[in-house]
């Protein structure tokens, strides 16, 4: 039986103040597919990549429903779902070619969805899936680090989401040393309370890195690539490698070959999109709510709305096109006590 739901959709591409860019809209489901969940969300999450999709959507598939990171409460399940039942409370990010999670009710495959972790509240978990999946990729996919794995790791924008739990899992989960970058007082306390051993500014990598690592760093975490390639080339060791998230035009990466670098990419949705039957992301976020649960992780949400209207969600694309945010921002229903 298809089911309808109250959502908040971008009516047309453009900037973030626009008419158009939210409104309250009425949408259909549709049935779970064989592997969906239907989801009933309490809680949401900015990212910048709604912030993007917001700006230069195609206007053909307006109305567009964001929201690319979500926590709630499964309410039916496909005919060969084996993973959750109904009644589940579950943390996803989703995939970007389905209607997103800023909607009452939302389909979800459930191979890319973990069990909420049960010491968290909706709101706290919705923090984490689309940042936590990405950070792990980034080390454990693209760069392939190992719990036995040293030497040092530079993150670049290291009071972002991603970079936040960049942090965590390294510190948790590898031997390696933790360089990350903060500009502000505020966040320099932020990236040490995540776990970071030493802070630098990010506008003196060349010159503030290499008294802590003289033999070059084994890796770079990059959130901000323009105009940092060579400064990059300079802190990293030979076979370095970078791993980025960011969308830099035209990127020239030639400063890295006389020492034999490597630069990465890193794109959540990969998987989702290209390897539907890969439930890595699955098996990750169970793994991270068991040591969320453990004490070994933490929310990073910071940016807390009670109510998820028009105007609450407009102001948190707001905050999230200014850069400066710490942590991350999360939009939870009034309607829900969690």
């Amino acid at each position: 039986m298809a089911h309808t739901a109250s959502a908040i959709a971008s009516l047309a591409p453009g900037p973030v103040d626009a008419d158009r860019s939210f409104a309250e809209v009425e949408i259909s489901v549709g049935d779970p597919g064989p592997h969906d969940l239907l989801v009933e969300v309490h809680a949401v999450s900015v990212n910048p990549v709604d912030v993007k999709t917001r700006a230069s959507f195609d206007g053909f598939e307006a109305p567009k429903v964001l929201g690319y990171d979500a926590a709630g409460v499964v309410v039916a399940v496909g005919s060969e779902v084996s993973r959750f039942a109904v009644g589940d409370a579950v943390y996803y990010a989703g995939a970007i070619n389905r209607p997103g999670s800023n909607a009452r009710l939302q389909l979800v495959d459930e191979r890319i969805v973990g069990h909420k972790p049960s010491s968290l509240s909706f709101c706290s978990a919705a923090a984490l899936p689309l940042t936590t999946l990405t950070a792990w990729e980034c080390l454990f996919d693209r760069l392939h680090l190992d719990k036995a794995g040293n030497g040092t790791l530079v993150v670049v924008g290291g009071a972002g989401g991603v970079g936040s739990m960049v942090i965590q899992l390294a510190r948790r989960l590898t031997a390696m040393t933790v360089i990350a970058t903060a500009s502000r007082d505020v966040s320099e306390s932020w990236v040490r309370s995540m776990g970071a051993d030493e802070v630098v500014d990010h506008r003196q990598l060349r010159d503030a890195v290499p008294p802590l690592a003289p033999d070059g760093v084994s890796a770079v975490f990059s959130s901000h690539s323009a105009g940092n390639v060579e400064s990059y080339a300079r802190i990293l060791g030979v076979h370095g490698q970078v791993v980025a998230i960011d969308d830099p035009e035209g990127l020239d990466t030639m400063p890295l070959k006389q020492k034999s670098q490597s630069w990465l990419w890193e794109f959540m949705f990969t998987k989702p999109l290209y390897l539907p039957e890969d439930d890595s992301q699955h098996r990750i976020l169970d793994e991270v709510a068991r040591m969320v649960d453990a004490g070994h992780l933490q929310s990073t949400a910071t940016t807390v709305y009670d109510e998820f209207t028009v105007d609450t969600l407009r102001d948190a694309h707001r905050r999230s096109e200014s850069g400066s945010t710490i942590g991350k921002i999360v939009l939870m229903r009034a309607d829900e006590n969690d």
